[in-house]
């Protein structure tokens, strides 16, 4: 019997990672998913992927804190054998992340830390850690945004921490192509989630002048996300890595 595929993607619980992961699994892929602190959500998107016919599972994993990997991917191998009947995955989606929203000259060295360790040192250390674990021939999508190439007050930090996430993209891209790993970055437009504390989603002028600059005139939905991250997955996007794929609807043209 062959071997399923199997992806660990981060911060699967909801929003965006829940897209992802729905994605994926119809896609023929088992999906392992992390969440910090929703575990009620994580809970329901594993019983939702169960209903499309794939394998999941939930595991708790808190990206800021990397003391806690070795301990996590020691439950992972564990979670591999008992629920997978194997030791290893194949895909890695480095989604799980934060949004302050705070003018530059606001921004306290709190905040500034807080977002490079969930956003940049997290998925660097966690990566690198996960290459033990990973069959070669399969592929790393990290989530960059359109902040990093576009500048929108506020972001100074968090879009700086998700270009140097693109830079890293493409030294994954080139380091692990001996093993047949391909890297991409998928880099979002303003998407309708909760994420931000929700301001795309909730703030009517926020929405409406997205929209007068996006050329499919709307605002993104998660729906319009988690479809790109799953192709990049599969066998489909082969030919693909070390690439920028930016899911906007054509914003700033």
């Amino acid at each position: 019997m062959k071997q399923r595929k199997i992806v660990l993607l981060t911060g699967g619980s909801r929003g965006l990672g829940k897209n992802m992961a729905l994605k994926l699994a119809e896609k023929d892929l088992d999906v392992i998913i992390t969440y910090n602190s929703r575990k009620e959500d994580a809970v329901q998107v594993v019983e939702e992927i169960r209903k499309i016919g794939r394998n999941a599972t939930a595991l708790q994993l808190d990206l800021s804190k990397t003391s806690t990997f070795d301990a996590f991917f020691e439950q992972l191998s564990l979670v591999l054998k008992e629920t997978f009947e194997t030791g290893r995955f194949d895909y890695l989606v480095n989604n799980a992340g934060i949004g302050i929203n705070v003018p530059f000259k606001d921004t306290t060295e709190e905040q500034f830390d807080l977002l490079m360790n969930v956003q940049f040192k997290g998925v660097y250390f966690l990566t690198q850690k996960a290459l033990d674990y990973m069959n070669d021939g399969g592929a790393i999508v990290n989530l960059s945004s359109r902040l990093a190439q576009a500048s929108m007050p506020g972001y100074s930090a968090y879009a700086s921490m998700k270009g140097a996430i693109e830079t890293l993209t493409r030294y994954e891209a080139k380091e692990l192509a001996p093993r047949g790993i391909r890297v991409n970055a998928v880099a979002p437009g303003p998407i309708a989630t909760d994420f931000a504390g929700g301001i795309i989603r909730d703030n009517t002028e926020y929405n409406a002048n997205i929209k007068k600059i996006t050329a499919l005139g709307r605002v993104g939905e998660p729906d319009d996300i988690g479809g790109v991250v799953a192709f990049l997955c599969i066998d489909d996007a082969r030919w693909i890595t070390a690439q920028r794929i930016e899911v906007s609807g054509g914003m700033g043209l």
